[in-house]
């Protein structure tokens, strides 16, 4: 029946044959009516009618077919012609006309397919089964067949189809690209990459497939002509129309592939750990899985250029790792190691192994390292072909591995550097910032290294002079490479005197020794180490918190300047102030001491107090009895002296000695401990150190501290909380009589060291005390004559008239108080003589001061004047009235001596001045 279709009707079979997918028929109907039913028809009846749901397989075979010309045997096949029976030629005719096959070439046809139906059929199919049905993983089944028909079909199957399997139904099918496969096509290239890229390694689990996604995605997708801009690549028959490819570099003939290392470089910018993978799995453009459907392509030229592109990218991606931590400074060494080993250059030390060995690379990179221009380099333009530090060339691969073990040697003590920073401190040797950089690094070393391992404190000397010139010192003589590392421009004695400061802060003495003192070729000359050790001691004198020299921050200071006996000579001045202030300080730790509230003593605020003799009245306030210790304060003063603690301030007057020091350190120790007994009511102690220590002193000087001390004992009254005496040795009984005759000895001494002006106050003070003790004095005579009354009555009254002289209990119990009847010379102590006398002579050479006196003891315009025992009057007009005129100088000395004699005269044995009448 078929055989008497009309061509109409055959058509509209086959139509509907295709419509329902019988593929049988359709194959049975084209063998036997090849006439009418051409390949094109046949081709445009599938691609209009075929279901796009239809699996490939089922009717791959039918375009195989069609495109051989050759059906398989159909004889048994039963074509089903009732479709169609009963239309007639005109119906059919009509029919075909309004069927309106689907053409099949389109406008982004691949040039040089027009004459192609079945490339033309194929492409369009399979966009229309992913547009339309969104069965990507369709498309192998109908175009590997095909791979060898046309070189635009093994095009779109290698660089579209192959990259989106496996990116949406393979690798990331949870998150697929939201693009068909003709619009993924008109991508640009960075659009494109970063899709295909969208989930590489976003999870720390997928970081082992960044490799996989490189190799398997993006090696597959520059299978395309399009992805290149040269002359000799030719865009024709490439199977597809050409995307929009985003301009590359200068001299790019990839604009793809730099798309690519674009990606590359962002990560390692942003996320270092999905660069450091990707480059360690991914060996670059040879290393690419096409899937079996083809081989590499490319020209050796290109391939090369290609290669050189990715190691440079490589590079610039270590430079690019913004993070200073160990682990990732270790992926920048894998990048650069990994780099050296694509680009057949000498293989390089494992990151251990290299940082053990510090191997000597200055004069490997001098070539780059010497130039500060290229600093600039590190910043802008990583993948221009005209940057020397991604060049790929040894020299380059050398100086970012000599700039990563540098990072890695400042990051690993507890000075974060990244590659940059340590780039920049190479490139533009800017002695402050390097300077900065290593002070930091040994300060963190100091505080992050070991404090006992010798060997540590060895490594870390070697990696500092390491850093200082890359091992140049290990090259040879005659090369004299001009490379200088990270500390290159500051001075090698700085870097030992930091690290021997480290060293010793670590108590590291005998390795320091060994290094500094003991080795044949010292590193320091013999002043710099000298001052160094000194500087040292005294910086954990500073930081000590306990003023105990056998503990801490004083310890380890005494320890530094014993560590060193052929340096630190003991009689050295510097040594001794050291030493005093050690001693000094030590001898605080023995009282309880608060400077400021809330705040404990530390040892520094001794070194650096503006007055440290005032510390002492701070333990005298305290620390309670803490004056009757006045040998140790005043030991612990003359060790500030001696520690050049005290300050010169002497205005034009010049230095003053360390004699003078100690003496004034003495004299004011001497008053605070007196001051101090008189406020806890110990008169008695304060009494003893007035007339026994301030006599010590030199008799003729004048003091601002002992006489306001002795002034302030003579003013002391007696209360109930006073300290009683222990004993009373040949002084008065009576507590109150020798109380105020300690006082008058007080104001005397007072009298003799105080300066001019002040002599007016311990005078009348002088007066005050003394008619208080002639007031004691005759209330005690007035109570012995009771006593001699008494005693006499009772005489009276007794039996037998014994005639024995009356004695009062007192009397004969004590001795009695000074008085005019009383032997002086044989009562009155001694020293109390020598004082008083040389309060006479003190009084004769402060005369000029004394012209005040005048108008206090009566002298005036008629004044009487003692000179030698006899009296002279002199007039108020200026005559002798018949006698002798006195000078006025001779009057001013004799009111001085009248009053010190009338005060404490009787205490030497000097009788009393006679009234002026009896001396006319």
């Amino acid at each position: 029946m078929a055989l008497l279709l009309s061509p109409a009707k055959l058509v509209l079979l086959a139509v509907h044959f295709a419509v329902q997918a019988d593929i049988p028929s359709l194959s049975a109907l084209a063998a036997r009516h090849g006439a009418v039913l051409r390949k094109d028809v046949l081709l445009r009846i599938a691609l209009t009618y075929l279901p796009e749901t239809l699996h490939s397989t089922e009717y791959v075979n039918l375009i195989q077919a069609i495109e051989s010309g050759e059906f398989p045997e159909s004889e048994s096949v039963e074509i089903d012609c009732s479709p169609v029976a009963a239309l007639t030629d005109d119906d059919a005719t009509k029919k075909v006309r309004k069927l309106r096959l689907t053409p099949l070439s389109f406008p982004e046809a691949p040039p040089g397919t027009a004459d192609d139906p079945t490339t033309l059929f194929l492409l369009r199919r399979s966009y229309q089964v992913d547009e339309e049905a969104g069965l990507l993983d369709e498309l192998p089944a109908l175009l590997l067949p095909f791979l060898d028909h046309s070189p635009c079909i093994r095009t779109l199957m290698v660089s579209s189809i192959l990259p989106l399997l496996r990116r949406n139904c393979e690798y990331y099918p949870q998150d697929p690209i939201p693009y068909t496969l003709s619009g993924f096509q008109q991508l640009p290239d960075r659009v494109a990459v970063n899709l295909l890229l969208s989930q590489t390694g976003v999870r720390d689990t997928d970081l082992p497939l960044v490799g996989r996604d490189l190799k398997n995605i993006i090696g597959p997708w520059l299978f395309n002509e399009a992805r290149w801009k040269s002359d000799n690549r030719r865009l024709s028959g490439s199977g597809e129309s050409p995307p929009k490819s985003d301009a590359g570099p200068d001299g790019t003939i990839c604009p793809g592939w730099e798309q690519v290392l674009q990606w590359l470089n962002t990560n390692a910018a942003k996320n270092w750990k999905v660069a450091v993978s990707a480059i360690e799995q991914w060996d670059g453009p040879g290393d690419v899985d096409l899937g079996g459907w083809s081989a590499m392509w490319l020209s050796d030229e290109e391939q090369d250029h290609l290669e050189q592109r990715y190691a440079r990218a490589a590079l610039a991606s270590a430079y690019l790792i913004p993070e200073a931590s160990p682990e990732a400074l270790e992926g920048a060494y894998r990048i650069v190691a990994k780099i050296a080993g694509l680009l057949d250059q000498d293989p390089m030390s494992p990151l251990q192994s290299a940082l053990a060995i510090l191997p000597p690379l200055a004069e490997q990179v001098a070539s780059v390292a010497t130039a500060a221009r290229n600093a600039s380099y590190m910043r802008n333009d990583l993948l221009d072909n005209s940057n020397v530090l991604t060049s790929p060339t040894a020299a380059s691969t050398a100086f970012l591995q000599a700039l990563i073990l540098s990072a890695i040697l400042l990051t690993r003590a507890g000075s974060p550097c990244t590659v940059r920073r340590a780039g920049e401190l190479a490139l533009l040797q800017d002695e402050r910032e390097q300077k900065a950089e290593a002070s930091k690094l040994i300060h963190a070393l100091n505080n992050n290294g070991p404090k006992t391992d010798d060997k540590f404190w060895i490594k870390v000397r070697n990696e500092i002079l390491w850093l200082k010139d890359w091992g140049a010192e290990d090259a040879s003589e005659a090369s004299k490479p001009l490379a200088k590392g990270v500390f290159g421009q500051v001075k090698k004695e700085f870097l030992e005197v930091e690290i021997l400061k480290a060293l010793l802060a670590n108590t590291r003495y005998m390795l320091a020794r060994s290094i500094y003192e003991d080795s044949p070729d010292r590193p320091l000359d013999s002043k710099v180490l000298q001052d160094t050790i000194y500087a040292t001691a005294m910086t954990a004198y500073d930081n000590a918190s306990n003023p105990n020299r056998t503990r801490g921050g004083l310890k380890k200071c005494d320890e530094i300047l014993k560590a060193f006996p052929q340096t630190i000579d003991k009689s050295a001045p510097a040594t001794k102030k050291i030493e005093a202030l050690l001693q000094a300080t030590h001898a605080l730790s023995e009282y309880r001491l608060v400077l400021k509230q809330g705040e404990p003593f530390t040892p520094v605020v001794l070194r650096v107090h503006s007055d440290p003799i005032s510390i002492i009245g701070k333990i005298l306030e305290q620390n309670p009895k803490s004056y009757t210790r006045i040998h140790d304060l005043i030991d612990l003063g003359k060790r500030m002296v001696q520690a050049g603690l005290i300050k010169d301030d002497n205005g034009s007057r010049g230095p003053v000695s360390q004699e003078d020091q100690l003496s004034v350190a003495a004299r004011r120790i001497t008053a605070m401990c007196i001051d101090a007994a008189l406020t806890e009511d110990d008169f008695e102690t304060a009494y003893s150190y007035v007339v026994n220590r301030i006599s010590s002193f030199e008799a003729t000087s004048k003091d601002e501290y002992l006489w306001k001390a002795a002034l302030q004992a003579g003013k002391y009254r007696r209360t109930s909380r006073t300290v009683r005496p222990t004993h009373l040795g040949t002084a008065s009984g009576n507590p109150e009589i020798r109380h105020l005759e300690q006082r008058i000895e007080c104001l005397s001494t007072a009298l003799r060291i105080a300066p001019a002006p002040t002599l007016q106050e311990i005078l009348n003070a002088f007066r005050r005390a003394e008619e208080e003790l002639d007031a004691a004095i005759k209330a005690e005579e007035e109570q012995e004559d009771a006593w001699d009354a008494a005693g006499d009555a009772m005489h009276g009254h007794m039996p037998g008239g014994f005639n024995v002289a009356p004695t009062s209990p007192k009397s004969a119990s004590r001795p009695s108080a000074p008085s005019t009847r009383r032997r002086p010379t044989e009562e009155t102590p001694m020293s109390l003589f020598d004082l008083s006398k040389a309060s006479v002579m003190s009084a004769q050479r402060n005369l000029t001061a004394l012209s005040s006196l005048q108008r206090s003891t009566g002298l005036g315009r008629s004044n009487t004047v003692t000179s030698g025992g006899s009296v002279e009057q002199v007039g108020s007009d200026g005559e002798d009235g018949g006698q002798k005129r006195v000078r006025k100088r001779d009057q001013l000395r004799e009111a001085a001596m009248g009053t010190l004699v009338s005060g404490v005269g009787w205490l030497v044995g000097a009788p009393s001045p006679a009234p002026a009448a009896e001396r006319e």
